[in-house]
């Protein structure tokens, strides 16, 4: 059982991008920048890309985990923790030119790109048919869900895989499956689409209603009752 209700949950993420504004718009312009480099790579592309990641991480670790989020969870701090803790071994990566990045043929290359495409574009397109409106939403760059679907992504990437820069990214996701706590999941998806197209379906509704994800976390996999 979670210590928090959805309300509170969406609640932290209002308050939270309200803050935060516009580090947001940075957040998809790093972004954007990441996939550039993976296209179009040049001597140091390695280094900026670990670099990136490694700010995105130390900040959703600081900013929003031992910020924000530890309002309602007290666990947050032990995330938070995680977190920096990864924001710096990608520093260290980038400081130590350990890491080379390519786009590469094959299942590897293709499912990075589609986690990296997923997180920027497809993960905000599930919360609209999930009924989610800014600023109430996790955003790619500055949240936990959509910044560990693109790190997995960009770290299919590398090459010789980093195994060590994936641990903690498993970790919690494993953590949000066991303790009921947004984490990543490709099955929200499915979810999602079925959801939507089953509101269309049904009964007519007042026009400002939605159909709505009860039991979705970030708009991906793991469930959690609401209220």
């Amino acid at each position: 059982m979670l210590p928090f209700t959805h309300e509170a949950f969406i609640d932290v993420f209002r308050v939270y991008n309200a803050a935060i504004w516009p580090a947001q718009v940075v957040a998809y312009l790093l972004g954007a920048t990441v996939l550039l480099l993976l296209l179009r790579p040049t001597p140091r592309a390695g280094r900026a890309i670990a670099a990136i990641l490694g700010l995105m991480w130390l900040w959703t670790g600081l900013a929003y985990h031992a910020l924000h989020f530890s309002a309602i969870n007290r666990a947050a701090f032990g995330f938070a923790a995680l977190f920096v803790v990864q924001g710096l071994m990608l520093a260290w990566a980038a400081a130590a030119a350990r890491l080379e990045f390519r786009v590469r043929r094959g299942a590897r290359g293709g499912i990075g790109l589609g986690m990296i495409f997923y997180a920027l574009l497809l993960y905000p397109a599930i919360g609209v048919l999930a009924g989610q409106s800014y600023p109430a939403v996790p955003v790619f760059g500055v949240a936990p869900c959509p910044l560990v679907i693109f790190t997995f992504g960009v770290l299919l990437l590398a090459d010789p895989l980093p195994l060590r820069l994936l641990i903690v990214p498993l970790l919690w996701s494993l953590v949000g499956r066991l303790r009921r706590v947004p984490a990543p999941g490709p099955a929200g998806l499915g979810i999602a689409l079925q959801r939507h197209f089953r509101g269309r379906r049904a009964a007519p509704r007042p026009p400002a209603s939605r159909p709505q994800l009860r039991n979705v976390t970030c708009a991906l996999g793991v469930s959690y009752p609401r209220g």
